[in-house]
C-alpha cells in the first residue's frame, strides 16, 4: 500500500487541529453529560450488576475502570449523540479519559483536550462506515475503540506511529451486534463498556510498542471490508477545517432512544393542542432507521418502551413529562390504549436528509375528523436546537440526584472547572 493509511491521515488531522477555550468549554459539558449519566445509572438493575461485579472483582487497572463507566454510561439512555455517524461518543470516549487521566493525574485541560479528539475519531470513523453497517452493528460499539483509543493516546501523549498501533488494534477488538433488541436483554450497556476498555487496553499496550495494523480500516482484509458494504472511507478525513464534531453532538433531554426524540418533540406541541379524549388515531413519519429500531407496538419493559416510538408518542401526548416514570409498568399499562392507536410510516423529506438531520412529524387525527401536524427537522438538543447550559446543568443534577448523589452541585462545579485546568475531581 502507498501513501499514508487512513488512521494515519486520521491521526494526523486530528493532533493538528487547534483547539480554543470555547472548545474545552463545551467539552467540559459533554464530560459533565456523561458522568451525570453514569452516575446516574447506579440505582438502576443492571447499574446495580455491574457495580456488584466491580466490588466483587476489585477493578484496579484504567481499562476496566473504563469498561465500567461506559457501561453505566449507556443505561439510561440519556447520553449524548452524534447524528452523522449514528454514535453516541460520550458514553465511550469520557469514561476511557476520564479513567486514565485518573491514573495518570492529568488535569482539566489535558483531559479535555483529549475527550475532542476522542469525540473526533469516533465519529469521523462513524461517518464513514455507511449506512448499511448500522442495519446489524451497532455503531457505538463498533467505532467506539478508535475513539477512547484517540483519547487515551493524547493523554498518554504516543507518538503519531504508536498512536496508529493504537488505533489498528483497538478496531480489532470492534464488536456489537444488535440482536439484544429481540428480547431487550442488557447488553447494549457492554457495547459502550467494551469499547471504552478496548481503546484503553490498546493503547496502554502501544506505549509498551506493540503493534497494531496501520491499514485497519482501508486493508483488504480490514474493518470495512468485512462490516461495511457500502462504506465511505473518504469521510473518515473530509472537512479537516471544519469544527471539532463534538461541538456538532446533540444532547438528550429525553431518556429514550435518540431516533424516538424528533417525534416525542412533535407530539409535546400537539399536546397542549389536542385533548387525549379526542384523539382518533395517530400517524407518525420518520425516516427507515427510525423504524427498524424502534417500531415496537408492544413494549414489555422499561427498556422496550424506550425503543418504541409508539410508546413514547403516546407518552409524549398523554403525560406532563417524558420522564423514567413514563416507561415504567404503570404508565406503560396506562397508556396502552392510546399506543396501540399509533401508526408508523417512513416519509419524505425524513428519509433523503437522514443521518445529517433526524426529524419526524406527528398527525394527530382527532373523532372530529380534523387532521392536526406538527413537524420537526432537528430535535431539542441538537446543535440547530441546543440545551442551554442551564437546561444541560439542570439534566445533569437530576440525573445525579437519581443516582442518590449528595451534593451534586458540588460536582457539577468542579466537573465544569476542567476547563479553567482544575485537577479531577474524585468520583463518589
Amino acid at each position: 500500500m502507498s501513501g499514508p493509511t487512513l488512521t494515519q491521515q486520521l491521526t494526523e488531522l486530528i493532533t493538528d487541529k487547534p483547539v480554543v477555550a470555547t472548545d474545552l468549554e463545551q467539552a467540559a459539558l459533554l464530560t459533565l453529560d456523561a458522568m451525570a449519566n453514569a452516575l446516574g445509572a447506579r440505582t438502576t438493575e443492571p447499574g446495580a450488576i455491574l457495580l456488584r461485579w466491580a466490588d466483587e472483582t476489585t477493578i484496579a487497572d484504567a481499562a476496566r475502570r473504563a469498561f465500567l463507566l461506559g457501561s453505566l454510561t449507556h443505561i439510561l439512555e440519556t447520553d449524548d449523540l452524534h447524528r452523522t455517524s449514528v454514535v453516541h461518543p460520550g458514553c465511550v470516549v469520557v469514561p476511557a479519559a476520564w479513567a486514565v487521566a485518573a491514573r495518570e493525574g492529568i488535569r482539566g485541560h489535558a483531559m479535555l483536550r483529549a475527550v475532542l479528539w476522542g469525540f473526533e475519531a469516533v465519529t469521523r470513523v462513524g461517518m464513514a462506515v455507511g449506512p448499511t453497517h448500522y442495519r446489524l452493528w451497532h455503531n457505538t460499539a463498533t467505532c467506539g475503540p478508535y475513539g477512547s483509543a484517540m483519547a487515551a493516546a493524547a493523554l498518554l501523549r504516543l507518538e503519531p506511529p504508536a498512536m496508529v498501533h493504537a488505533l489498528g488494534n483497538a478496531g480489532a477488538q470492534s464488536f456489537g451486534l444488535w440482536q439484544f433488541l429481540e428480547t431487550g436483554t442488557m447488553t447494549k450497556h457492554l457495547h459502550a463498556g467494551r469499547a471504552a476498555e478496548a481503546g484503553v487496553l490498546a493503547t496502554d499496550l502501544a506505549r509498551f510498542g506493540f503493534t497494531g495494523p496501520p491499514a485497519i480500516l482501508e486493508g483488504a482484509k480490514g474493518w470495512f471490508a468485512a462490516t461495511c458494504p457500502d462504506a465511505d472511507p473518504a469521510a473518515v478525513t473530509r472537512d479537516p477545517n471544519g469544527p471539532w464534531q463534538l461541538l456538532l453532538t446533540s444532547i438528550k433531554p429525553w431518556p429514550s432512544c435518540r431516533h424516538t426524540h424528533p417525534a416525542i418533540d412533535a407530539a409535546r406541541e400537539l399536546r397542549h393542542r389536542c385533548p387525549v379524549g379526542a384523539i382518533e388515531r395517530v400517524e407518525v413519519e420518520s425516516y427507515p432507521a427510525a423504524l427498524e429500531v424502534c417500531d415496537r407496538p408492544l413494549p414489555r419493559s422499561d427498556y422496550e418502551a424506550k425503543f418504541s416510538l409508539q410508546h413514547c408518542v403516546a407518552a409524549a401526548l398523554a403525560r406532563d413529562a417524558v420522564d423514567f416514570a413514563a416507561f415504567a409498568e404503570p404508565a406503560r399499562a396506562e397508556l396502552a390504549a392510546l399506543r396501540g392507536r399509533v401508526t408508523l410510516r417512513v416519509a419524505e423529506p425524513y428519509a433523503a436528509v437522514y443521518p445529517s438531520a433526524w426529524g419526524s412529524a406527528v398527525t394527530v387525527v382527532l373523532r372530529d375528523g380534523e387532521r392536526v401536524t406538527v413537524g420537526r427537522t432537528h430535535a431539542k438538543g441538537d446543535p440547530e436546537a441546543p440545551l442551554t447550559p442551564v437546561e444541560l446543568i439542570a439534566k445533569a443534577r437530576m440525573l445525579m440526584v437519581h443516582g442518590g448523589i449528595r451534593e451534586p452541585d458540588r460536582l457539577i462545579d468542579a466537573i465544569l472547572a476542567l476547563s479553567d485546568d482544575s485537577a479531577l475531581p474524585e468520583l463518589p
